[in-house]
């Protein structure tokens, strides 16, 4: 019998990829999914196994990181030999709008399933996605040792999230690590992260749907990787004999202008032309430089990325103006089930 896998968070970029990861490994990996009246699973379509499917290796779940019970009973039903806690309110612009929703699921959501673990006595290993944004205004390069100074409500609720599972871990000797990733993008980010915006208006302003790029500080700096590769630095961390935190990061400094002007370039397009200057996109209190130093995963675990920014950008520019075109030609469809 294969390893089973609890995912979080299984319809993000990130579940999206560990769920290929892991069945490919040989998994059975159950996915949380939060209850909505539209399709929000268009991710893991191309994965997806139907419920009449007696060999499947995808189960699907209905449950909520912000209602404690139903994560007891799911674990209790799965007994995952890992779980990897993906889920969150994610974006760090939104979070400044909605700090209690942030703070109830990106934190306390953490504790939750933590306390869920313990409850239910399942034994299980289990992965917590920390972030970056938890060094803030922290000098770069960030490191395990680099103190934290969030510089907003999801880095603070990531810090929580984090001291949390360090916690747990020692009152209670969980497995329970903490992969403090950098920036990680892909064809699969969100329409609203900076990256998939840069990329997604590449495709769109050179079939003539949008003609301008509303963005905020192109100043900052940013440590971007391929977020495959990333999933890939979470499961060796629960294959360890023991647990500990990881920075995951290519090391590799780059400003939102550079990532715009490589995008812009592999579309043939001259950024200059199109981008202009918004301030409501403008975080109340910016995170200047993130850029990370991952020796120890490349010490310990063996990780080290190959995809770095200028690549990344020339990647996703291509994979939207191939899906825009899938989608005007009619060659793609919506998957119903």
């Amino acid at each position: 019998m294969g390893k089973t896998a609890l995912i979080t968070g299984v319809t993000g970029q990130d579940g999206s990829y560990l769920a290929e990861l892991l069945m490919a490994k040989g998994y059975t990996v159950h996915g949380l999914v939060r209850r909505s009246s539209s399709f929000n699973t268009e991710r893991i379509d191309h994965i997806y196994q139907g419920p009449q499917d007696p060999a499947r290796t995808l189960v699907l779940h209905h449950a909520d990181l912000t209602d404690g019970v139903a994560l007891v009973n799911l674990l209790r039903e799965t007994r995952p030999d890992e779980v990897y806690n993906l889920g969150a309110q994610s974006h760090v612009r939104v979070s400044f709008d909605a700090p209690l929703y942030t703070g109830d699921v990106t934190g306390l959501g953490t504790v939750r399933l933590l306390e869920a673990i313990r409850a239910s006595g399942v034994d299980t290993r289990i992965y917590q996605a920390s972030s970056s944004e938890m060094f803030g205004a922290a000098p770069p390069p960030q490191h395990e040792r680099t103190p934290f100074h969030p510089r907003s409500p999801y880095g603070c609720a990531k810090v929580f999230s984090y001291w949390s599972t360090v916690n747990y871990r020692e009152a209670y000797g969980l497995f329970a690590v903490n992969g403090i990733l950098f920036n990680h993008e892909s064809p699969r980010r969100g329409e609203t992260f900076v990256t998939r915006k840069i990329s997604r208006a590449v495709a769109r302003i050179r079939a003539g749907l949008q003609d301008r790029l509303y963005l905020g500080n192109l100043d900052a700096v940013r440590d971007w990787g391929y977020a495959p590769e990333y999933v890939e630095a979470m499961w060796r961390m629960l294959q360890r004999d023991e647990p500990d935190d990881y920075v995951v990061a290519t090391g590799v400094p780059a400003t939102v202008r550079d990532f715009l002007e490589a995008a812009f370039a592999a579309g043939g397009l001259d950024w200059a032309e199109h981008v202009r200057f918004d301030p409501k996109y403008e975080r109340p209190s910016e995170v200047d430089a993130l850029v990370g130093d991952a020796t120890k995963a490349r010490e310990l675990l063996g990780w080290q990325p190959s995809v770095h920014w200028k690549e990344l950008a020339g990647l996703m520019v291509e994979a939207d103006v191939a899906a825009l075109d899938a989608e005007l030609s009619g060659a793609r469809v919506r998957i119903d089930r």
